[in-house]
């Protein structure tokens, strides 16, 4: 009975929502309008006026006025969804007083956003008090309320007549009378905002004092505030002008004029749990007092502390300070507390107390997740951790983590339907510091890592195979400067050993010779190393380039050349891997205009050469093109190498699409759409080629005469959904050109539309 009730109820409303399209306003109270959204916010400058109205003006002004009307599109302030549910219910159902029908109503309605909720004549009053905070001292605002055939339902519009800006027009400094004035007038002097002709801006004078009192307490004026710091403007004296002057308040405290030098610092280590024994460590940065029992180095704090007793006090050093503490991840507080010293009077000391609190050793997690990897791999996945965070005192990590995942590949075509599934252990042992020669230049910015791994991974191809592999490493994380990072694999030891083989990919490996050698059990030691540059160069410009350069069985064929065994080298009786890789890729972002808009490129190319003890490169170790970071219009190793193609309708072509030479180049045009809601317009070209000519690959060795011919070239569209640190990325990919025959003729050779189209599921931007 209550289902038929249920059944008759949305019956009812989904009758209501065809029926009732003009009767969200029936219920509206006498004089009352409904408010349908933003119009627009139209500004208005000064004819002949050569300086356009600043963008970021512009966005506080729409900021202010911006009030989401009923059922907004993705939180738009300008644009609704089609069918007003909430209002069709509010005019059109009675609101029983309680029952089922009246839980509904309560679940689906939504009162009407009116324009005198709104108040458009109190805005425009707050968009007068911003373009005066912004040196638009003449300008004015007003409104007006667009209806179409529905009188009463109405958008605003609102229309700024800014005028011409304020500039400054002198600036008078403190009085070079003390060294703190004298630092306050220099730094004042290098703001590139406080400029005779700048436009007058309290946002941009309010920062500025910020930045100056900032300045000054990391010169050991601990006590100055940025309140202590005064502007006075008068605008009567040139019109249209603003003359400055920097003053200093009345309040200031008598502390604040005087520099201060670090004097004693002592630091107290206490237990999670609380209590122990107090045991005190005495070292060039202070006393430790460590409460026992409880691990710790006892050269750790001291590796923290930046302070150092008699130099002049920065809060500089005490945030580096707090930050040292923080990255070690072994305390879950500290503070740092500040007091003047009263003993030596005759210096101004300030003493330094630092309260550190062990966190609990142990952590574990469970972690589910969707993973979205290079290979257009996507699925579901669990990891399992467990990680003591100071097993030797020092801020060591210990951690084991079991994972297990299935996954499916995106896009369209024949390499849809290669799912697997993974599972693997990894035990990582992490040191805070690099066990390395001190001549390795790094930066005290950020933690350098020495990172021990042993792992087992098993990965099932159905109908084809089961592989698994072991490792183990030894690695370097460091950076260098704040824009370089690095990263140094001394040692990996990777056994990859092929577990079953069903008799199609048995049949696989037969025909192609060459693929067969990269699938080989083998032994693969390696060495490497990756640098990145990462940085945003200014607000509009942002690069990112990344090196790799790894061997493999140099060392070892090395030893035995030495040994004088000349023919095949194996290790553990396995053959092992010989060969030299390299990888670049440089991307570079650019904003266009003053929205959020960005063009994106990326350029990379790399290479793998196997010689000596191997034939091929391990399977592994080879590049492929197409999916959902590289060529978007073809799925994974669906093109390539050069331009053969795998005889049509035979799935098992999937294994041939690897090559030892890559080269790819994107483009991407991303702006904001609605909300967290972003789209992306992109071009895509790229392949791989053999370094060697293969009979089972014809047309796959990388030549100069046919490298443009052998470029897959697709465009397309995509769609990024942004949740927090999280981004959905959906791409459809729209090929243009196939560097494989496909019996058509010209640039354009698409079999057809429909099949030119592959669409990629994945997370993360693809670069």
């Amino acid at each position: 009975m209550k289902g038929n009730i249920i059944i008759s109820i949305l019956s009812g409303a989904l009758l209501l929502m065809v029926t009732a399209s003009c009767s969200t306003t029936r219920r509206l109270p006498e004089g009352e309008i409904l408010y349908t959204g933003l119009k627009g916010v139209k500004v208005d400058i000064p004819e002949g006026s050569d300086t356009p109205f600043p963008e970021d003006v512009k966005e506080s002004l729409t900021g202010a006025v911006s009030v989401k009307p009923n059922n907004p599109l993705l939180g738009s302030a300008s644009v609704r969804t089609p069918f007003p549910l909430g209002l069709w219910v509010y005019n059109n159902w009675p609101n029983p007083p309680k029952g089922l029908k009246h839980w509904l109503y309560e679940k689906l309605v939504s009162e009407p956003v009116l324009v005198s909720d709104v108040r458009p004549e109190v805005r425009t009053h707050m968009l007068d008090r911003i373009l005066d905070d912004n040196g638009y001292f003449s300008g004015t605002s007003s409104y007006e309320l667009v209806q179409k055939k529905n009188k009463k339902k109405a958008s605003i519009l609102y229309t700024v007549n800014a005028g011409a800006p304020y500039l400054i027009d002198s600036i008078v400094l403190l009085p070079d009378t003390t060294a703190l004035f004298h630092l306050i007038d220099s730094l004042a002097k290098r703001s590139s905002y406080f400029q005779k002709g700048a436009r007058y801006s309290t946002d941009s004078l309010s920062s500025l004092r910020v930045q100056i009192a900032n300045a000054v307490r990391n010169r050991g004026y601990y006590y100055f505030r940025p309140e202590y710091l005064q502007y006075l403007a008068d605008s009567t004296i040139t019109p249209g002008r603003i003359a400055m002057r920097i003053d200093i308040a009345d309040n200031l405290h008598a502390w604040a004029l005087d520099k201060f030098q670090t004097g004693t610092i002592t630091t107290n280590v206490m237990r999670n749990r609380g209590g122990g024994t107090p045991d005190t460590i005495h070292t060039d940065k202070g006393d430790v007092i460590q409460y026992k029992p409880s691990r710790l180095r006892r050269s750790l704090i001291p590796s923290c502390i930046v302070f150092r007793p008699g130099r002049t006090f920065s809060v500089r050093q005490m945030d580096l300070t707090q930050q040292r503490l923080s990255r070690m991840g072994i305390f879950n507080d500290i503070n740092i507390i500040v007091s003047p010293d009263t003993i030596h009077r005759d210096r101004r000391l300030l003493n330094v107390d630092i309260q550190c609190t062990f966190d609990r050793p142990w952590e574990a997690s469970i972690e589910a997740n969707v993973a979205s990897k290079s290979n257009s791999y996507l699925g579901p996945g669990v990891t399992l951790g467990l990680t003591n965070r100071n097993i030797f005192g020092g801020g060591e990590q210990l951690s084991v983590t079991l994972t297990g995942s299935y996954e499916w590949q995106t896009g369209s075509g024949r390499s849809s339907l290669f799912n697997s599934y993974e599972a693997g252990l990894k035990g990582t042992l992490a040191f805070p510091r690099l066990l390395a020669p001190k001549f390795i230049p790094r930066s005290q910015r950020d933690i350098n890592w020495t990172r021990l791994s042993l792992g087992v991974d098993l990965l099932n191809r159905p109908h084809y195979f089961k592989m698994s592999q072991f490792n183990t490493s030894i690695s370097y994380d460091w950076r260098a400067t704040r824009y370089i990072s690095n990263s140094f694999t001394l040692f990996k030891l990777t056994y990859t050993k092929l577990q079953n083989t069903t008799e199609v990919f048995d049949s696989i490996m037969t025909a192609n010779p060459a693929i067969a050698q990269s699938f080989m059990n083998q032994f693969i030691p390696q060495m490497s190393y990756t640098l990145t540059y990462d940085r945003n160069m200014n607000r509009d410009n942002t690069i990112n380039v990344q090196a790799t350069v790894q061997q493999a069985g140099n060392i070892f064929w090395s030893i035995y050349e030495l040994c004088g065994k000349h023919h095949e080298k194996e290790l553990f009786g396995t053959p092992f891997s010989q060969f030299v890789k390299g990888y670049a890729q440089i991307v570079y972002g650019r904003r266009i205009g003053s929205a959020d808009v960005w063009l994106v490129n990326r350029l990379a190319a790399g290479a793998a050469y196997a010689y000596g003890n191997s034939s091929q490169v391990p399977y592994s170790e080879q590049f492929y093109a197409g999916g959902a970071n590289s060529v978007r219009a073809f799925t994974v190793r669906s093109i390539g190498p050069g331009s053969y193609r795998a005889p049509q309708g035979q799935i098992n072509g999937y294994f041939d699409q690897t090559g030892n030479f890559i080269f790819l180049a994107n483009s991407e045009l991303r702006f904001p759409i609605l909300g967290p809601l972003h789209g992306a317009a992109f071009i895509d070209a790229g392949n791989v080629w053999t370094l060697k000519a293969e009979e089972s690959r014809p047309g796959g060795q990388l030549k100069g005469s046919t490298f443009l011919r052998d470029l897959a070239l697709g465009t397309g569209v995509g769609l990024r959904f942004n949740i927090s640190m999280l981004i959905i990325r959906g791409d459809l990919g729209i090929g243009i050109h196939a560097p494989y025959h496909t019996n058509k003729h010209g640039y354009y050779n698409m079999e057809s539309f429909g099949k030119s189209l592959a669409f990629h599921l994945a997370i993360g931007y693809p670069f």
